[in-house]
């Protein structure tokens, strides 16, 4: 049986600009994880960690959410900071006593961190509010809402030479 392709000069729906973010995010991920693994091959690993986050959005009320796996961080070693569309979460997790231990394997990572996430719409910082629940750091920050107001433009009439 044959492939169905679409007519010539059909249009395909386009993505949402929600997809869209979504994509790129997943694409930059899977890009640190290939070179992330690289490294370690190699034996080179930087000192810290990059907690992993979700990031999505609600309506009601308008918001963008990012929650960010902190298990192990106590969270008076975590701080916030929104700069324009950028959440900055910055910390450290603390390593275990190893006083009297043999460790056959290590591999949950300790030290500082510092992740930033770009968000996809304008938020207004000054309203953010976070929790810290079981390990799972929750930050939701209003978006802004676009200016509705209709602004009349003068048009100048030119000074002949």
């Amino acid at each position: 049986m044959r492939e169905r392709h679409p007519c010539p000069g059909t249009l395909q729906p386009l993505a949402s600009e929600r997809d869209l973010f979504a994509n790129f995010d997943r694409m930059r991920r899977e890009i640190d994880e290939l070179f992330g693994d690289a490294f370690e091959r190699s034996g080179f690993r930087g000192r810290g960690f990059s907690p992993s986050v979700d990031v999505y959005y609600e309506d009601d009320p308008p918001r963008a959410v990012v929650k960010a796996d902190l298990a192990g961080v106590e969270i008076e070693d975590v701080a916030l900071e929104i700069q324009g569309r950028r959440l900055l979460i910055a910390g450290e997790r603390r390593a275990e006593q190893a006083e009297g231990r043999l460790f056959q394997q290590i591999e949950i990572e300790s030290g500082p961190f510092r992740r930033a996430v770009e968000l996809g719409a304008d938020v207004v910082g000054d309203q953010a509010r976070a929790s810290y629940e079981d390990g799972i750091l929750v930050v939701e920050v209003p978006l802004a809402r676009r200016e509705q107001r209709v602004r009349r433009v003068p048009i100048e009439e030119s000074r002949g030479s």
